[in-house]
């Protein structure tokens, strides 16, 4: 059994004082992949940059304190890559992980902003996830693709769509390009397992949203179709604290 946990921790440093390094140690993961770690590796202590078991390999954005990618694996993958574009990798939105059965993507999608500022740039990155996705495919391999999409697919998958079909991570476009994803032969594995409402990843610290679970499922991890017989759970880990967003687990059998 393979576990990947994926999780955007909204800076390291900061979640490191709530209990990160044990609750790593103890969660039995074979890969844990983190989205806006805002940190490079430098700034790392020890702590951090040992977690007995496990390797940390980081991709930091060239803005200081901003976004970065990173993974604490067990497993030595057979590479580690970017995604081989400049505008994309400068802000430190990808890591690939090459496996002998799979290639795991960690991507940190980016936030379209208010009044869709950065619309463009984020379709962008999603038009370029997919190409590659589609040529991974095309090769033969199979792939999760696990991250903080920074969208809210169907309005099942946010608390109030009503109110927030303007808002940044739920605006018509960011929608289709799922739809377009999904269309494509990639599955959504959580909703294989669980079509029940009021499951949430994210929720605004404003308002007690997270208490009254007033939240938006926008982290994810999605398989080709060749590889769904692999996926044998994908869960919320939503009583995990210590981020805006709580981990989500992926438990594959290679």
């Amino acid at each position: 059994m393979q576990k990947i946990i994926s999780w955007n921790v909204n800076g390291l440093r900061a979640i490191q004082k709530k209990g990160f390094t044990s609750w790593l140690q103890g969660s039995g993961a074979d890969c844990v992949c983190l989205q806006e770690v805002k940190a490079e590796l430098e700034q790392l202590d020890a702590e951090l940059r040992q977690i007995s078991g496990y390797r940390l390999v980081l991709f930091p954005a060239a803005k200081k304190g901003y976004s970065g990618v990173a993974a604490y694996f067990r497993q030595e993958p057979l590479s580690i890559e970017k995604l081989a574009c400049e505008e994309f990798d400068q802000e430190g939105r990808v890591m690939i992980l090459e496996y002998p059965h799979f290639h795991l993507l960690n991507c940190y999608f980016p936030n379209s902003q208010a009044a869709g500022a950065r619309l463009y740039y984020k379709l962008a990155f999603c038009q370029a996830i997919l190409e590659k996705c589609r040529e991974l495919v095309s090769r033969g391999k199979n792939l999760v693709l696990c991250g903080d999409y920074n969208i809210a697919h169907q309005e099942i998958d946010l608390a109030r769509p009503r109110e927030n079909v303007g808002s940044p991570g739920f605006l018509p476009e960011e929608r289709a390009w799922m739809d377009q994803f999904i269309g494509a032969g990639f599955l959504d594995t959580f909703r294989l397992f669980n079509a029940e409402p009021g499951q949430y990843t994210w929720w605004s610290y404003r308002a007690r949203a997270r208490e009254n679970n007033v939240g938006w499922r926008i982290d994810y991890h999605c398989v080709n179709e060749a590889f769904r017989e692999r996926v044998m759970k994908a869960e919320i880990l939503a009583n995990i604290l210590g981020s805006d967003h709580c981990p989500v687990q992926l438990n594959l059998q290679l």
